[in-house]
């Protein structure tokens, strides 16, 4: 029922403007009926019909009776059936001796034969204290149908949402009841993907540390100030002072004070092919990580837990490395043009057609950038007069182009679909400010897999709520593409969605194939405009042959179409590995965050201290991670990140594992009280999705 309440805001959330589209008018003027606790039959019906003992039981003194004491059976227990007070679920009667008969709400007709078509029936409302109803459920069902209840009261659930589901696709009762209760219908399989709570002690240690390192930092510039202590950050020369300043002073104070004492967590130089072992180049510093110099050392065999080699493809043997080099012999390394004039080659035409046949979409267009794809094509498909709705955690490059478009931008909370549907209904309701015209475009941003939470979108809703609300949609797929779904063709494979429901598809080369640039996929009319209009087109340099010939390759062999299973057995051993590394951090007592099946595992570290701690203490051990914390996360969720890789063995996962298990113990990282917070589970509060404006 939690996904039905969810999914049932498609129809009518609860506090919106609109009455729901399930709601019945005509019944209006029903008389109204006794409450429950007057009516004899129902608690009987309640105890006889909700028992699986009972694939066919006699038939309840009405049918209304016996679906009603179905439905409230599955209900939990804040929304059991109750008379009186604010709120619960109220359950309204009616029957045929005060109301004339009428047909059943698709698309649950059709599922009966002619002959046991409804009379009479029930109507299940959740009560608000603003006296606003949502429809929870409505269904009509004659006496002699009653031994059909205990199949169907399952099916209760979308019926909220009625307009989500095609009568083409109905099946029949036995084979839906699975389906349909997950998610509210809208997902094939389970969706799982949960949060756990920060134990409130973290929290505010975490806090109290931010304080003390601001403390000092304040003390360290009034000491740099006074030139008692060296001053190694730029500063302006004495016969600039005068002139208006580049920049505020205090906008560094983060990066010199706090930044400045792990730096040495960052840019390390790798000196190899980025495959599940790398070699690091060894470095000191004697000033506090101002400067650094290299020992002339060199780390061999560091398992590389950072790089987005998903289905490890980034390596220097194997077909993609010997294509890629026959062309770099044959084309050279560079083009020296953009696509507009002399650099449209031959391998840039072929990859645009493989790309758009493996997304199964009209046309495509490959750039030379993955970040430059998503900034310089966004302003090209949207601008004055438009609405961009994005999600609150969508990457830098996103976040640039809507800015860079000119466009209104609001944001919705992570992955929440009644935040977006508030902005949604707002934005048609009231268009744009000031004039109230309505607005031009209204596009949603969103990313496949968000990078910093490993969460995955829910994409079947956003699609659901464009459809509803006549937007389009623009996905990114950078970290998704070939890293999920059974034929690694991206979130939408994931969730066996139809490729022409996202308007804009976009995706980069750099991750699952090893090399660099990026693309966008969609209609002909969409790609040909952007041949013209895109900047990345018009003015950037075209991809390099040898990139274009690895991208090629290793698509290829994604597909199948080189002759091998090593493309789907890469998917298959990232999705296994996947798996086993989160089960096993779980286990461990690790908060984890993202879904169960994203490749990007966040493992929580909160305080300041503990994020160079971990870096350098995984570095000792022969394991090299990636630690991240403010401003790219919250300031009390700092967080090491693991990108998972097909290349990885599970003897190398094991020998990771049983690093991280040590060094959590030492760090004391080990926050994790099994107290899951489903990302469906979050509150949503009004006060808190106020409309922003850029």
């Amino acid at each position: 029922m939690q996904e039905c309440r969810e999914s049932g805001r498609e129809e009518g959330r609860v506090g919106s403007k609109s009455t729901p589209a399930c709601v019945f008018p005509e019944l209006s003027t029903v008389t109204p009926q006794p409450s429950l606790s007057a009516r004899p039959d129902f608690l009987p019906a309640l105890s006889r019909y909700t028992s699986s003992s009972y694939p066919r039981p006699p038939p309840a003194p009405t049918g209304s009776a016996c679906l009603c004491a179905c439905a409230c059976a599955l209900l939990p227990p804040y929304l059991a059936p109750r008379t009186g007070g604010r709120g619960g679920l109220r359950i309204s009667w009616f029957s045929s001796e005060t109301a004339a008969p009428r047909p059943a709400p698709a698309p649950f007709s059709e599922l009966l034969p002619a002959s046991q078509r409804p009379s009479s029936g029930c109507r299940l409302f959740l009560g608000r204290p603003r006296g606003k109803l949502v429809t929870l459920g409505a269904a009509f069902w004659p006496p002699r149908c009653s031994h059909l209840c205990t199949e169907t009261a399952l099916m209760l659930t979308p019926i909220c949402s009625s307009n989500l589901f095609s009568t083409e696709t109905l099946l029949p009762a036995t084979a839906r009841v699975h389906h349909v209760t997950q998610n509210g219908g809208l997902y094939k399989k389970p969706f799982n993907e949960a949060f756990e709570e920060t134990p409130m002690l973290v929290a505010v240690l975490t806090y109290v540390g931010y304080g003390v390192l601001t403390l000092f930092g304040y003390l360290r510039d009034f000491l740099r100030h006074w030139r008692i202590e060296k001053c190694h950050h730029a500063t302006e020369r004495k016969e600039q002072q005068d002139f208006v300043s580049l920049y505020q002073d205090f906008e560094n104070f983060y990066t010199r004070n706090l930044y400045m004492r792990i730096r040495d967590n960052w840019n390390r130089p790798i000196c190899s092919v980025p495959g599940a072992r790398v070699d690091i180049m060894e470095r000191q510093s004697h000033d506090y990580n101002w400067s650094f110099k290299y020992t002339g050392n060199i780390i061999k065999g560091v398992i590389n837990m950072g790089s987005y080699n998903y289905l490890g493809f980034a390596r220097n043997t194997g077909s993609c490395q010997e294509a890629a080099a026959k062309v770099l012999e044959e084309y050279g390394v560079g083009v020296c043009s953009t696509r507009q004039e002399i650099g449209n080659l031959d391998k840039h035409e072929e990859l645009e057609k493989l790309v758009a046949s493996f997304l199964g979409v009209e046309a495509a267009m490959a750039y030379g950038m993955g970040f430059a794809t998503n900034s310089m094509n966004i302003p090209a498909l949207v601008g004055k007069g438009c609405l961009i709705l994005s999600d609150e955690l969508n990457h830098a490059s996103l976040v640039l182009g809507a800015r860079l478009s000119g466009a209104t931008i609001r944001i919705f909370k992570h992955n929440n679909m009644q935040s977006l549907e508030k902005l949604l209904k707002d934005a048609i309701v009231y268009g744009q400010p000031r004039t109230r015209r309505p607005w031009k475009k209204i596009l949603i941003l969103v990313e496949g897999i968000y990078s910093m939470e490993g969460s995955i979108v829910r994409l079947p809703e956003v699609i659901a709520l464009k459809k509803k609300y006549k937007a389009y949609l623009y996905l990114d797929e950078a970290h998704s593409i070939g890293a999920l779904g059974p034929t690694g063709r991206g979130v939408v494979d994931y969730f066996g969605l139809d490729p022409e429901d996202v308007d804009v598809m976009m995706g980069t080369f750099t991750k699952s194939f090893g090399a660099s640039g990026g693309y966008i996929g969609g209609k002909k009319e969409l790609i040909d405009y952007l041949r013209t209009h895109s900047h990345s087109a018009v003015y950037a340099t075209s991809l390099s042959p040898p990139v274009v010939e690895q991208i090629v390759t290793s698509m290829k062999c994604i597909m199948g179409q080189d002759g091998t299973t090593l493309g789907k057995e890469c998917i298959q051993q990232l999705a296994e590995n996947t798996r086993y590394f989160r089960r096993r951090l779980k286990e461990m007592g690790f908060i984890i965050y993202g879904n169960e099946d994203s490749p990007v595992v966040p493992l929580m570290l909160y305080m300041p201290a503990k994020i160079g701690a971990f870096g350098r203490e995984m570095l000792k051990r022969n394991i090299g991670v990636v630690v991240v914390g403010f401003p790219a996360t919250p300031i009390i969720e700092s967080r090491a990140r693991f990108c998972l890789s097909a290349a990885h063995t599970k003897e190398i996962l094991d020998t990771a594992l049983k690093e991280i298990d040590e060094v959590g113990d030492l760090l004391q990282l080990k926050y994790s009280r099994h107290r899951l917070v489903p990302l469906l589970d979050r509150p949503f509060d009004e006060t808190t999705y106020e409309e922003t404006e850029d």
